[in-house]
């Protein structure tokens, strides 16, 4: 992933004794020129903070007094995330001798007076934290702190927490290092904090920082590494443990033979990363992923609908909080190739520039990734991508290189086999790996680190398999002058219909003889085409019409109810299951 926000604590990381490094403005300035923005976030108030170091135009944000207050330097535009101290609260301390600072919502004091002050918030009854900084306390209301103070501030910048390298060295630094894709503790640092970081930072001062920071710089990939912090529930094991798919910058291969349930494994991997607010653009061929659409932040493009031109997927990824599903099942599979190959190089330029998507799940990958100009342009070393074949063998040599994980279900293939071992080795794959039942599946982890790990596993349930997101469709009506009417021998009968369900109830009370009349006019395929707008729906009835014409279908009044149920996912024809429907 690309690194597009630096955060850092202010004092005792990149300040000493209040006063900004004499290295870090140039280090600042050099991580703006590589567009990689810059905020500070800090338990100091903002004027304080100003009088120490002066105007802070050299950085793009600050996020002061510990997450209450954001600011952008030179413009004059500040934000206040909390509520300002009760007055009465400063009485208060003011008559128990309590010495204190107030800003836009913090109240800071010298930590000895912990103790008075947390009497005073019980004794008032108010909604408000105490958060230590070293040798000094600040008083803030509830749910305010580094994290949800960037979290916010970032949203205004539209970027995104997880192109986020965090910097601190104290208390009120855990949450900020917590939140942030890299979460790097100074090695002067408590150790609390060195134990929940990423990264250490070796040295001493805020001149390590810089140098750091001048690391980064000159290999900007090195983030990638780290503890694995931010991980995926994949499944659990044999013996009921965990297993979890460490996600940061790596390139992940799921592959196995048709119907094993890779797109099962891919589609799980996709949702877990989406409700982590990570975003993903997923390119599915066949349509297997449309039920994603039911997850925040997610759109689906394609499908009955023309693809999308890239400049509309350019514009659609602009914002961090943004997913989606492009549906390629309606064009025919030359047109996909052609497609697929044009928008992949134009996600990989975005994701350069901005970071985002964080993700590409590229199902049917044999497909597309075999030319080796295509496969250059992808970035494979920035990492993020998700291949999903059932033919591994089609994948460019270079595509299997880079790849870091592997999820494998049922492959029967001796040559798809032989593929797999070459990727995997030195681990072997599993004798029963062309046994494996419906819901199981082997991790192969570690492999960049050449120390492979396999894992067999239950793959976890799906939340997407419990939502019939479309059926919120099938009550949509039409305006009333375009409602479907059953008609016998010209005259009117029943109720009008302007919605789905409406037909539905028509068609379980209609006769026969009116049922027969509207198939010979083609009535129901017309109006759901030309009124109702579902070209893929009337298609499938106008097909149930000519054949009822040439056949006389018995059970044709269940046949239209059933289609239409299915199409709109309030009829699941393989009964509901919560396992994957292999």
């Amino acid at each position: 992933m690309k690194l597009s926000v630096v955060a850092l604590d202010y004092d005792g990381t990149i300040a000493e004794n209040g006063l900004l490094h004499d290295e870090m403005p140039a280090v600042i300035g050099e991580l703006r020129q590589r567009g990689i923005s810059v905020v500070i976030v800090t338990g100091r108030r903002l004027s304080d903070l100003r009088a120490v170091a002066g105007d802070l135009r050299c950085v793009d944000a600050v996020i002061a007094e510990n997450g209450a207050v954001f600011a952008i330097p030179g413009t004059g535009h500040s934000t206040a995330f909390g509520s300002p101290p009760a007055p009465r609260f400063l009485e208060a301390l003011k008559q128990r001798g309590v010495p204190f600072a107030g800003g836009e919502c913090v109240v800071e004091s010298d930590a000895r007076f912990a103790e008075l002050i947390l009497q005073t918030i019980r004794d008032l009854e108010l909604p408000l934290v105490l958060a230590f900084n070293r040798g000094r306390v600040m008083v803030l209301p509830q749910g305010i702190n580094k994290a949800t103070g960037l979290r916010d501030g970032l949203a205004m910048l539209r970027l995104s927490l997880h192109n986020t390298l965090g910097i601190g060295d104290a208390e009120n630094d855990h949450e900020l290092l917590r939140v942030c894709e890299v979460g790097a503790a100074v090695q002067w640092a408590s150790t609390s904090l060195k134990e929940i970081a990423d990264e250490v930072i070796d040295g001493d001062g805020p001149a390590a920082v810089a140098r750091y920071l001048r690391r980064v710089l000159a290999k900007p990939l090195m983030w990638r590494s780290g503890r694995g912090r931010r991980r995926v529930l994949m499944g659990r094991s044999d013996g009921d443990h965990a297993v979890s798919l460490v996600v940061r910058g790596r390139n992940v291969l799921v592959t196995g033979e048709p119907k094993s349930g890779k797109s099962w494994a891919a589609g799980l991997l996709a949702e877990r990363l989406i409700l982590q607010r990570y975003a993903v653009c997923v390119i599915d061929p066949e349509g297997d992923y449309r039920a994603l659409e039911s997850l925040p932040g997610v759109t689906i493009f394609g499908g009955d609908d023309p693809a999308p031109t890239p400049r509309a997927i350019l514009k659609a990824f602009r914002h961090p909080d943004a997913s989606g599903v492009i549906d390629l099942s309606q064009l025919c599979h030359a047109d996909k190739v052609d497609y697929v190959r044009a928008l992949l190089p134009t996600l990989a330029r975005l994701r350069n520039l901005t970071g985002l998507p964080h993700r590409i799940v590229l199902d049917e990958a044999h497909y597309f990734l075999q030319d080796p100009d295509l496969v250059r342009e992808l970035d494979l070393a920035l990492g993020g991508y998700t291949f999903v074949t059932y033919r591994v063998s089609g994948l460019h040599p270079n595509v299997l290189s880079a790849t870091e994980a592997i999820v494998v279900t049922r492959q029967t293939d001796p040559r798809e086999l032989q593929w797999l071992q070459a990727a995997v080795a030195p681990a072997a794959l599993p004798d029963d790996i062309d046994r494996l039942p419906a819901g199981r599946a082997v991790l192969f982890s570690e492999i960049s680190e050449a120390r492979v790990v396999a894992q067999p596993f239950d793959l976890a349930t799906r939340l997407t398999s419990h939502v019939r997101h479309r059926s919120k469709y099938i009550d949509v009506p039409v305006p009333s002058s375009r409602a479907f009417v059953f008609t016998e021998k010209g005259a009117s009968v029943g109720t009008r219909a302007a919605t789905l369900n409406d037909l539905i109830s028509g068609l379980a009370a209609a006769g026969r003889e009116t049922i027969d009349g509207h198939l010979r006019r083609h009535d129901f395929s017309r109006w759901l085409t030309d009124v109702f707008g579902d070209h893929v729906l009337g298609a499938e009835i106008r097909g149930l019409e000519n054949r009822h014409r040439l056949e006389s279908v018995v059970d044709i009044r269940e046949s239209i109810i059933n289609a239409i149920g299915v199409r709109y996912e309030t009829v699941d024809p393989g009964g509901f299951s919560a396992q994957p429907p292999f």
